[in-house]
């Protein structure tokens, strides 16, 4: 059988088109238009993942944490033996200009955004939940203005694109051992691996599952593993070209 995400339910889709526009439009790639998850909207998701914003793969996918860093975090829900029982969601449906980040983070507590995250939150998961991960500290602070929330564990652990790469491992390293110790495992996954050395190799990464991706995406989208095999430092397929990053996008494919 083909899989593929089919979509937010009827109820939700209406929610999120109801997606407040940026609170400051020159602090946001806002031109792109907002994201909202990748995962299971149906209740069923165990963790629940908040990073900060959308990336330029994101805007390709449509869908949340699809690039380098959602890579990152794929690799680390299987360390948790989660193959689909997640949903990803983030603090901003739209990318956020790096400069102007730790000022948008104030702006999370706008009652208008406050108030349409808090219900997307809130539809996006259900009693199966048993942690939820922050990632960074603009999904720290839109978690906690989750009130209230579920009443499970919270889980605080680095964002995957922060330069400090050994924090991030460290970081990265305890909260596995700790969810280890909280979440169930699907029936096809396994928590019984090894977590982290002391730089994130290749097999710390994995692929975006097809069910996770609309229909007819291709196949290389959500796995970037050839790019970084390739010489430098690049990570991306997908990036914002400079001086027009607010209105053009490369998006390359394997040869």
């Amino acid at each position: 059988m083909v899989e593929f995400d089919r979509g937010p339910t009827a109820r939700l889709a209406g929610l999120l088109a109801q997606v407040p526009g940026p609170p400051d439009a020159s602090a946001f790639w806002a031109d792109w238009g907002p994201v909202f998850y990748r995962g299971r909207l149906d209740g069923s998701a165990r963790v629940l993942v908040v990073a900060s914003d959308p990336g330029p793969t994101e805007r390709i996918a449509g869908r949340s944490l699809v690039g380098d860093a959602g890579q990152r975090v794929q690799g680390f829900l299987g360390k948790l033996g989660l193959t689909r029982s997640y949903v990803c969601l983030n603090a901003w449906a739209y990318a956020v200009h790096p400069s102007r980040a730790l000022a948008m983070r104030d702006r999370l507590d706008d009652a208008e955004q406050r108030e349409w995250r808090n219900a997307v939150y809130d539809q996006a998961t259900g009693d199966a939940l048993q942690a939820i991960v922050v990632l960074g500290f603009m999904a720290r602070e839109a978690v906690r203005l989750w009130t209230p929330r579920p009443d499970v564990p919270l889980v605080d652990a680095l964002h995957p694109s922060n330069p400090e790469e050994d924090e991030v491992l460290e970081s990265w390293r305890a909260a596995v051992a700790r969810l280890r110790a909280i979440v169930t495992p699907d029936d096809d996954g396994d928590n019984t691996g090894p977590t982290y050395g002391t730089v994130f190799a290749e097999s710390d990464y994995a692929a975006i599952p097809r069910r996770d991706l609309p229909f007819g995406a291709p196949t290389f989208l959500g796995d970037d593993a050839w790019v970084r095999a390739l010489p430098g430092d690049a990570h991306n397929a997908v990036s914002r070209p400079r001086p027009d990053d607010e209105h053009t996008l490369v998006w390359k494919a394997p040869r």
